[in-house]
């Protein structure tokens, strides 16, 4: 397993060359130029540790209004999408028990990451792929900011997925394989 430094290098190249330069997130260019973007690496192996990471993180953006949004990695843990599929629905709990529930979104992104009614190897796959499990932790107000700026906002994921289909599974994974290569060995 790589280290966190390594770890983060990879999910920040992953912004910058999947997220960024593919354009699949019309704002996140801005939110990482402007250094508004916290990563975290937790280091827990449990479910439990990484409600405790996440509630801190939540209260942090709470206190902290320079970060705008926060992804939370977690590559000790939930290591299978099936894994981290159900955890979702504790995390939205959790939300929802701090009372945050439409103050904070989160989006979800995982290797393995498989939307319903595809299949695993579908490139459409990709729009939510990413070199280790991250709970994306979203301001909504500023979201929804954004969105009623944003020309054409509810075409964003069509647009992606068509993209994904037009580049093909293997050039998407040796895209994300070239992020994990760049932030360091995972042998």
């Amino acid at each position: 397993m790589p280290d966190n430094k390594q770890i983060v290098a990879a999910v920040r190249k992953w912004v910058e060359s999947v997220v960024i330069d593919l354009n699949l997130c019309p704002f996140a260019k801005r939110e990482l130029t402007k250094n508004r973007v916290r990563f975290f690496v937790s280091d827990t192996i449990t479910e439990q540790g990484l409600l405790v990471d996440l509630e801190a993180e939540l209260e942090l953006l709470e206190k902290d209004a320079s970060i705008e949004t926060t992804l939370l990695i977690h590559p000790r843990v939930l290591e299978t999408f099936y894994d981290y599929n159900q955890f979702l629905d504790y995390a939205e709990g959790l939300l929802q028990q701090m009372e945050l529930d439409g103050v904070y979104q989160i989006a979800s992104f995982h290797p393995d990451y498989q939307f319903g009614g595809t299949e695993p190897n579908d490139p459409e796959n990709y729009t939510n792929r990413s070199p280790y499990p991250i709970l994306h932790l979203l301001r909504e107000e500023s979201l929804d900011r954004v969105l009623e700026s944003t020309e054409h906002a509810e075409q964003i994921p069509l647009r992606n997925i068509e993209l994904m289909n037009s580049m093909g599974s293997a050039k998407l994974s040796a895209l994300l394989k070239a992020c994990v290569d760049q932030g360091g060995s995972t042998s």
